[in-house]
């Protein structure tokens, strides 16, 4: 439940924004990540107005409400403003009219002030209620960045998950986080970041914790990424037939999104660290439109029917 009281504090100081009134009503609940310039609303149009929505007053509202009558502008005031609204912000530092005050005092409605233009705030507002109010999941992994390239690493537990992503950090790549990945869904992507408690930590077995940024710099780390591929490492199953070729795509999904899944086996002589940047490097040329597997299935056929026909024509 998210409450004005926690946007307040959260973002108070970033959007600059003033309590005039309405203490108490700041543990209205803010049930979804939108909010209204309530323009053709208060021209009296309330077909499927927004009660739930917190409502922007730009100069647009507050000149137009000044050219109202007393009465209509109380009466069309009252439409918009009820005990579902979870509050109301006036922009550029105008002057709340008397009357949304005093409705606002009625209702107990949080009355706030910000010297932001009302675009500038809109655009804001939209972005911090859709952070916070975006699908979230934990899951199990390392997550790093290689070649650009946000790359979760999963597996089972000691499969050698942080050692590959300690590994990759020697050679310049960079980590986001160890052992849990935070995958919030913004928009049709998947941003992976870390706990704010586990932030530039590794656990190393045999090792303990240890702090990536103070051992190999702040320009090894990064708060966030997202996450383009998943690469699950096992242990080297003799029994189990792996794709040598690639045409086979395979994928997981993490919040209704797709994600590419690459299955490394593990075993004693194979570079995981090597695989990994070879896989994101790959993956990078799929992105660019050129496939290798593709193309060489390509030349494959190609060749078959060369020899197929040259069989017709000399039997």
């Amino acid at each position: 439940m998210y409450l004005v009281k926690d946007f307040y504090e959260e973002h108070g100081k970033y959007l600059e924004l003033n309590l005039v009134m309405g203490h108490e009503g700041l543990n209205r609940v803010i049930k979804k990540p939108e909010v209204h310039r309530p323009g053709l609303s208060l021209s009296g149009y309330l077909k499927h107005f927004p009660t739930y929505r917190m409502l922007i007053f730009g100069r647009l509202e507050i000149e137009y409400l000044k050219e109202l009558k007393l009465s209509v502008r109380i009466k069309r005031l009252r439409a918009i403003l009820s005990l579902t609204t979870p509050a109301v912000i006036v922009a550029r530092d105008f002057v709340p009219p008397k009357e949304l005050k005093d409705i606002c005092i009625e209702h107990n409605i949080p009355l706030f002030r910000t010297p932001m233009t009302t675009v500038g705030l809109l655009s804001k507002m939209f972005f911090l209620l859709n952070e916070h109010f975006a699908p979230t999941i934990t899951v199990h992994g390392t997550l790093v960045e290689v070649f650009g390239m946000g790359v979760l690493i999963q597996g089972e537990s000691s499969v050698g998950k942080s050692e590959a992503a300690l590994g990759l950090l020697e050679r310049g790549h960079r980590l986001i986080s160890d052992d849990a990945v935070k995958i919030k869904k913004r928009g049709t992507g998947l941003i992976g970041s870390g706990p704010e408690l586990t932030r530039h930590m590794m656990e190393i077995r045999g090792i303990g914790i240890i702090n990536v940024a103070n051992l190999h710099g702040a320009v090894c780390v990064r708060p966030d990424i997202e996450v383009d591929l998943v690469v699950k490492l096992e242990e080297w199953d003799d029994t189990h037939f792996y794709d040598r070729v690639g045409l086979q795509e395979k994928y997981c999904e993490f919040l209704g999104v797709s994600v590419p899944l690459h299955i490394l086996p593990v075993k004693p002589g194979r570079d995981v660290i090597l695989l990994i940047e070879t896989i994101a490097l790959n993956h990078r040329l799929k992105m660019l439109g050129y496939n290798s597997a593709k193309e060489f299935n390509i030349k494959l056929l190609e060749t078959i029917q060369c020899r197929n026909q040259k069989k017709k024509v000399f039997p």
